[in-house]
């Protein structure tokens, strides 16, 4: 196990004093090596070390131009911080530069999704869910998305997929409930959805709500 793997298992198991040590020992061994400074900088964001995290990056591609990864550890930096533009740059060039995976579109998207540009934020959601069909937030979020752009019957289906994927999942249901009662009026169902949120989480300030207001309704109709 090379000194930098050793780094990168200590990380991932919280020894984040050791992971310090073994990507120094790396860098000093070989200070041209990008790869050394990507980590070194995802250890950093973990650590909420902005300042930091943004150097080794730009380390990075100071050495290699075409870092792909380097390029998305500095949206990240942004998105924290919620600077959405230059995390949107960072994002997509992280893509144009080959980062074919689902978490660089997620987290374009969801910078879109935050920066309240919701279709803007669809087809790198669409991409992402796409890529990691199986990732419960990605399909979640890209439920929001659709909802926010009142494309309501593609968001009941990935919402009911969200479930399929994660049976105990309060907010599929309360979304779930939002829609089938504003859009479908099938007040029934909704006051059913809202309850089983209300299982699954009794705190479920949202989905409270919604069923104090069905409830309401109900009783006046009577």
């Amino acid at each position: 196990m090379t000194e930098m793997d050793q780094g990168i298992q200590y990380m991932t198991e919280g020894k984040l004093e050791e992971a310090v040590q073994y990507f120094t020992n790396a860098i000093e061994k070989n200070p041209s090596e990008p790869v050394h400074y990507i980590n070194f900088g995802n250890l950093l964001l973990h650590m909420k070390d902005y300042d930091r995290a943004l150097n080794f990056y730009n380390k990075a591609i100071e050495l290699d131009p075409k870092a792909a990864t380097a390029y998305y550890g500095l949206g990240n930096v942004y998105f924290e911080q919620d600077d959405f533009d230059p995390a949107k740059i960072n994002f997509q060039q992280a893509i144009s530069l080959g980062l074919e995976e689902a978490d660089p579109y997620f987290m374009l998207g969801m910078t879109f999704l935050y920066d309240e540009q919701y279709k803007l934020s669809l087809p790198y959601l669409q991409r992402a869910s796409e890529l990691s069909p199986e990732d419960v937030d990605v399909q979640f979020q890209y439920g929001l998305a659709l909802a926010q752009t009142q494309q309501l019957d593609h968001a009941k289906n990935i919402f009911h997929q969200v479930l399929e994927l994660k049976e105990q999942h309060s907010d599929a249901y309360y979304n779930l409930g939002g829609v089938v009662a504003l859009f479908e009026e099938n007040v029934d169902q909704a006051l059913d959805y809202f309850n089983h949120a209300l299982k699954i989480q009794p705190e479920h300030l949202l989905a409270g709500n919604g069923k104090k207001q069905i409830e309401k309704m109900l009783e006046e109709n009577e």
